[in-house]
């Protein structure tokens, strides 16, 4: 399934005093060219989450840009969103394809060879790999993994494989050249003051066209 974004961008309420906000810095990222958005609100009740998951596919939609709804597929088959996104403890990426089929695109967060491994054999069309860099969000999946491990990925699975974890401007190439197909960011832009200028250099460093 063709992918269509390289810069994969993740929300995280947390970085703003509240909803709204992120709502509006979101927005500011896919006017600047962002085509994919991950909500990723894991601590919300599921009404609130739900609510939440309907009013960032209205946004995505008006820019054109793919939604994933981060672990749960009944509320992204719900909204009406593009995908999923998977971690290692959520339904494996098999049952989820069992249940929606081929139109929806699933992504699988992992952390070492045989998780990606698993994953592209289970059916995702993509996966995260990391975290490539220190970063406080990642903390509990232990130490950095590098773009050496990185590339070794990248070597062995055929689907696209975005790198994340403490990417930032200046080692964003250096992610793309270890064999990442894109990048995946949450602070990289959402928390930075212009998030327009932000994703517009992660935009460039990336080839994408704006």
């Amino acid at each position: 399934m063709l992918i269509g974004f390289k810069l994969y961008l993740i929300t995280d309420r947390k970085l703003f005093a509240d909803s709204g906000e992120m709502f509006t810095a979101v927005e500011e990222a896919l006017k600047a060219g962002v085509k994919a958005v991950q909500l990723r609100e894991k601590d919300l009740p599921t009404r609130e989450l739900l609510d939440m998951a309907y009013g960032m596919r209205e946004l995505t939609a008006r820019y054109n840009a793919r939604l994933f709804i981060n672990d749960r597929a009944d509320i992204a088959l719900c909204v009406g969103a593009d995908g999923v996104h998977l971690g290692q403890s959520s339904m494996t990426a098999y049952a989820v394809r069992k249940v929606v089929g081929d139109k929806f695109m699933i992504g699988v967060s992992t952390h070492k060879l045989e998780e990606a491994l698993t994953a592209e054999k289970e059916g995702a069309d993509f996966i995260t790999f990391g975290p490539i860099y220190p970063t406080p969000s990642k903390l509990k999946y232990g130490k950095p993994v590098g773009v050496e491990s990185l590339k070794k990925i990248a070597e062995r699975v055929v689907i696209p494989v975005f790198g994340i974890g403490g990417i930032k401007p200046d080692n964003a190439k250096e992610v793309v050249n270890a064999g990442a197909y894109g990048v995946a960011l949450i602070s990289g832009i959402l928390g930075e003051v212009d998030i327009t200028s932000a994703a517009k250099g992660y935009l460039k460093t990336l080839g994408e066209r704006l």
